[in-house]
């Protein structure tokens, strides 16, 4: 999941850092996460704000929204409510399945490096007692199995620069699918009624899974059909 700095959600969510902080102190969008004196944001704030504003643009004062927060944090949270937001993000980081990583990776690589300011500015690790930490822990496992951090840090940089645009194009092709899905099923321009939200939520799950999935797993063969190749002609070469 995205994780954003106050000025990165005002740029993404067209709602003023102004705003969002005066969002923070009604109630009305939840605490962001706190490393020292660095605050992080995530998907789900992002949602809240685009939350808040549809419901400001439907009448509704930020008094009456505070109150609808607070309900839903005494009880079901959003998505629950709505059956669509935990569907579509998946769980929180805190909520996940997994254990926390109790120990996270501090990358053995300069802070003042050119690849940790890449780092940071991918969201793919933070700072940490003057430390960079890699934020994934599959990915930090990985990292740590090398007796060169440095070259594996630069192989996923450029992975992540390589593929950035293709899957932006491939999410794409996923909603689109999607959303050809729920005109199907519900019609063209239908708003959900109550007892259909729960379908809608897992309708957006299923293509979200089918996507990650089938990418996945085509990823997957090509590297290793790719991998092979490479081995093959490295050894004859050698």
């Amino acid at each position: 999941m995205a994780e954003y700095r106050l000025d990165d959600l005002a740029r993404v969510s067209g709602v003023s850092a102004r705003n969002i902080r005066a969002y923070r102190e009604r109630g009305l969008l939840d605490p962001p996460r706190r490393v020292g004196r660095s605050a992080y944001y995530d998907d789900y704030h992002l949602s809240q704000l685009r939350t808040i504003n549809q419901l400001l643009r439907k009448g509704f004062n930020s008094a009456h929204i505070a109150e609808f927060f607070t309900s839903m944090r005494q009880g079901a949270d959003l998505a629950d409510i709505l059956g669509i937001q935990r569907a579509v993000l998946g769980p929180r980081t805190d909520e996940s399945a997994e254990p926390a990583n109790d120990n996270p990776l501090a990358v053995d690589i300069s802070v003042a490096s050119d690849e940790a300011r890449r780092l940071l500015d991918h969201g793919l690790a933070e700072l940490d007692d003057g430390a960079v930490v890699l934020l994934d822990a599959k990915v930090a496992a990985i990292v740590a199995r090398s007796s060169d951090q440095l070259e594996y840090v630069r192989a996923i940089l450029r992975i992540v620069d390589a593929t950035r645009d293709t899957v932006d194009v491939l999410a794409g092709e996923v909603v689109r699918a999607l959303m050809e899905g729920v005109t199907l099923r519900f019609g063209v321009d239908h708003v959900p009624k109550p007892d259909e939200i729960a379908e809608l939520g897992a309708l957006m799950k299923d293509y979200r899974e089918l996507g990650s999935k089938v990418v996945s797993d085509r990823l997957d063969a090509s590297v290793r059909e790719q991998v092979l190749s490479a081995v093959s002609d490295y050894t004859q070469r050698n």
